[in-house]
């Protein structure tokens, strides 16, 4: 007992003062990429390394726990045995090897995210095979390996020259003393458990300084423990015929009326006028941020057809994405809904037969497609979409983890297919795929709605060669083949007998980034959207909304009467003070009117900021400022998680 380090705990000891060490360096390079984010200050430096080492030691415990149990249980005669040299060995590199790798996934997880692991790296774990061929296809696997392979190799040598192993091996505490040091392990462990959450890291308000107390491995296992949120458990609320109330005032627009007097019923009657039914096809493109487009002053060129476009379509020049992911711009485009906390419904249990714009464009006798360049098992698509009553049309690779879809699903094959990569095929097949849906439901002679979603403007940023003046690899290069897709999708479209009574929707699901220093970076939720092919072209609608709005809005252009639980409006007849956003992530949501952002967290904490759009720069307000603000915010979440929750958003739940 007198010196541990000489005995049988010298690896173990060992192994928790390397983690602990290497957790400091990571955390101090993270700091040092991080620091263009971050006011430094003395104070704010010693929290984030003060924070950071209690859960590095405490994943340290978390993660050498097993070894000390072995320690504990191995007889002293078996000590030194060539079983338990090569046990240890064996569990000592395969330790080393999960904390090396999960210490170099850290740096491109920031890097893209600018945030530890969360529930996004908990997610991408279910669909090991995007994941697996987009790391094979972003970096070289076999360099990762050696690098890693090497550092462990280095690793035991550098235990070796120590005689750690030879202590390891040789000097054996007596089980009493061995019992004593595992309980307080045990204790230690239990404490962490039950006392510890990544919550205690989230002291700041700048996000950064966050993220960097935390540790990476500790900030995964919370982040699968809560991978659902319940709105009344985590979130301040108000009483719920107060919060319908609120919310029945905001949704309400001139031309509607409600249906019932059920206070907890938004259902509502849409009068129209003159009503058309074109054909609709709906592009959601991946990561396509506004300040890619010439529009918005980028300087860069990568986006000449939508900036063109967008002279010749009804443009929404202030839309805000609902969240930071694709599920959440599935959901804001077809359920038209606040982004809900956890996760998007999307990826939820029950969440077929909701009341969608599916269930509006099947009462005017539209088919419906979904149309996916990947396999849409990838986020629970296929189920969700089906679940709505669409067609499926995807890469279908057989997945074993694909549920039954109840609707017809017709796979992409290999000979229609030019370049695919890991996350699907490229955007020039995918538009491809949608011209042939389109010729067949054309000669059905009825109204079709597609939804396509994109892929090629993500990582790798791989593509068809010799389509741009850009190399493969980065970001710009893929908005500009994204870009340019769309306009060969177009011209190939101009050829159709369809062409002229159908409209196209293109908007983005989410912005390439939203990482900043807040939990909601507003600058950083805006996204493009246009409808083109309406007669109303060139026109820019400057209303500040979200996505929930944007399909209500061409139903009012197309002048279409008809029912509806939607929480999107038609911007159209949005009164002057009644313009807002609403946006979020995982945990923190919001609404921005008014020019004051409101947030609410999972702590049941609400906070105001000041938001200058022209400088895209937020001030926290010391208190709340607007307590009608807040309350409408809470309204809007509130009713939707309840909706959610019991079952009225299915259709026919009257």
């Amino acid at each position: 007992m007198k010196n541990l380090l000489k005995s049988r705990y010298s690896l173990y000891l060992s192994l928790l003062l390397l983690y602990v060490c290497l957790s400091f360096v990571v955390r101090l390079t993270l700091y040092f990429l991080a620091h263009a984010g971050m006011d430094f200050s003395i104070l704010a430096v010693s929290k984030i390394f003060s924070i950071g080492l209690y859960f590095d030691l405490a994943t340290a415990i978390y993660l050498f726990a097993f070894y000390s149990l072995y320690i504990l249980v191995i007889p002293s005669k078996w000590v030194g045995s060539k079983l338990d040299k090569i046990f240890t060995y064996f569990i000592s590199s395969i330790s080393l090897f999960i904390v090396i790798f999960s210490f170099i996934a850290e740096f491109p997880f920031w890097e893209e995210f600018n945030t530890r692991f969360n529930f996004i790296a908990v997610d991408y774990l279910i669909y090991t095979y995007e994941v697996i061929e987009n790391i094979n296809q972003s970096y070289s696997i076999p360099l990762i390996l050696l690098v890693i392979f090497s550092i462990i190799a280095s690793i035991i040598y550098l235990f070796k020259k120590q005689r750690i192993y030879e202590y390891t091996f040789s000097n054996n505490p007596r089980f009493g003393n061995r019992t004593i040091i595992f309980v307080l392990s045990l204790c230690a462990l239990l404490f962490f458990s039950n006392f510890s959450t990544n919550k205690q890291a989230e002291w700041s308000s700048n996000l950064y300084e966050n993220e960097l107390s935390k540790n990476g491995v500790f900030s995964f296992f919370a982040a699968y423990r809560s991978n659902e949120l319940d709105y009344n458990t985590f979130y301040t609320r108000l009483d719920d015929k107060q919060a319908f109330a609120i919310v029945k005032k905001e949704i309400l627009q001139k031309n509607q009326t409600y249906t019932t007097q059920n206070d907890f019923d938004l259902s509502r009657h849409v009068v129209g006028r003159e009503e058309t039914k074109p054909n609709i096809i709906l592009i959601c493109i991946e990561s396509f941020s506004a300040d890619f487009l010439s529009t918005f002053g980028n300087q860069q060129n990568i986006t000449p057809i939508y900036d063109t476009l967008t002279h010749h379509s009804i443009f929404l020049s202030n839309l805000h994405a609902t969240g930071t992911r694709t599920i959440r711009g599935m959901e804001a485009l077809t359920l038209c809904i606040p982004p809900t906390p956890g996760n998007s419904i999307v990826r939820r249990p029950n969440n077929d037969h909701l009341f969608s714009i599916a269930t509006i464009l099947r009462k005017k006798d539209y088919a419906l497609s979904f149309i996916y360049g990947g396999d849409g098992y990838f986020d629970n698509m296929n189920t969700y979409f089906g679940g709505q009553g669409f067609d499926i049309i995807d890469r279908d690779r057989g997945n074993p983890l694909a549920e039954h879809i109840q609707t017809t699903r017709i796979p992409i094959l290999d000979q229609d297919v030019t370049f695919e990569n890991a996350w699907g095929i490229c955007d020039e097949d995918l538009y491809r795929q949608s011209l042939l849906d389109a010729d067949k439901n054309a000669k059905k002679s009825k109204p079709f709605f597609q939804f396509l979603m994109t892929t090629s403007n993500h990582k790798p940023y791989s593509f068809p060669k010799n389509k741009i003046d850009l190399p493969q690899g980065n970001r710009e290069g893929a908005v500009k083949y994204t870009d340019f897709a769309i306009g060969e999708f177009l011209k190939e479209a101009k050829k159709k007998s369809w062409f002229n009574n159908t409209v196209f929707v293109i908007v983005a699901d989410h912005c390439a980034s939203s990482a900043g220093k807040w939990e909601v970076n507003i600058q950083k939720h805006h996204i493009p959207a246009l409808i083109y092919n309406l007669t109303q072209a060139d026109t820019v609608i400057s209303t500040l909304a979200s996505q929930i709005d944007l399909m209500p809005t061409l139903f009012g252009y197309l002048g279409w009467t008809y029912d509806t639980q939607l929480f999107g409006k038609d911007l159209n007849y949005m009164k002057p003070g009644e313009e807002r956003a609403l946006l979020g992530n995982y945990r923190t949501v919001g609404m921005l009117k008014n020019q004051i952002f409101t947030e609410i967290n999972d702590r049941k904490k609400s906070y105001q900021y000041s938001w200058d759009s022209k400088n895209s720069h937020m001030v926290k307000f010391d208190s709340i400022k607007n307590e009608e603000l807040k309350n409408i915010c809470i309204s809007y979440y509130q009713t939707a998680s309840y909706n959610f929750k019991n079952g009225l958003m299915k259709e026919n739940n009257k």
